[in-house]
């Protein structure tokens, strides 16, 4: 019985770690989309320093640049099953059935200073573009950072996912020792027995069935 419980809270540590390792997969791939986004908008940074370009060339980047900015602010805002998916919070792992040693997945803020400051520059002038051009770097270096982090995140819940598998399969043998028949074993003893019933089964109506001849000898 220790052990069946002990089974059932491996199968819930495993369900808990699988769910966050999805959290993190959910997260990379949403980094993934503002990495394009940063790189996009660097790269605006620069067309706007264009001293060919006038006014109305550079409004049209800045229109673009403030869209990207929009798309990087709204993904900061998405959830997991209701969970914050980009909170400086780190969120504690059960990575063991008796809960001890949880994991602490470092958490990944995107509406921190260093994004928001990009996402709030513009680039409608020379002198704004040049601004922007650094914030958007140093965008890009924080989204490596995080991204780095998720993948940190992301490989150590894995390992203690095999290990709980391992642990598993250990737990369900050591089960089966106890718990399970021997199959082999016991259709030899129920065909022993077998063989002993229909025996005396027959012993049994050969005896019932000599009264009657002697009876009718007597006859």
């Amino acid at each position: 019985m220790k052990l069946t419980s002990q089974m059932a809270r491996v199968s819930g540590a495993q369900n808990n770690l699988s769910d966050a390792i999805s959290f993190s997969q959910t997260q990379d791939g949403y980094l993934s989309q503002v990495d394009s986004a940063l790189s996009r908008m660097s790269e605006l940074t620069v067309l706007s320093q264009d001293v060919t370009k006038v006014t109305s060339d550079r409004a049209l980047y800045n229109q673009e640049y403030t869209a990207l900015a929009t798309y990087i602010d709204n993904v900061a805002t998405k959830d997991f099953n209701g969970v914050s998916l980009f909170t400086a919070n780190a969120l504690n792992v059960t990575t063991s059935p008796d809960g001890s040693s949880p994991f602490s997945m470092t958490g990944v803020d995107l509406g921190g200073a260093t994004y928001t400051t990009a996402t709030s520059a513009t680039i409608d002038t020379v002198a704004n573009a040049v601004t922007a051009q650094a914030d958007v770097i140093a965008a890009i270096t924080q989204l490596a950072s995080d991204r780095a982090t998720v993948g940190t995140n992301e490989e150590t819940m894995t390992y203690n996912n095999n290990q709980l598998n391992t642990l598993s399969n250990n737990l369900a043998a050591a089960n089966s020792q106890i718990m399970d028949v021997d199959v082999a074993q016991e259709s030899t003893t129920y065909a022993k027995y077998n063989i002993l019933v229909q025996t005396g089964t027959a012993m049994l109506a050969q005896a019932n069935s000599l009264p009657q001849s002697v009876l009718k000898l007597l006859s």
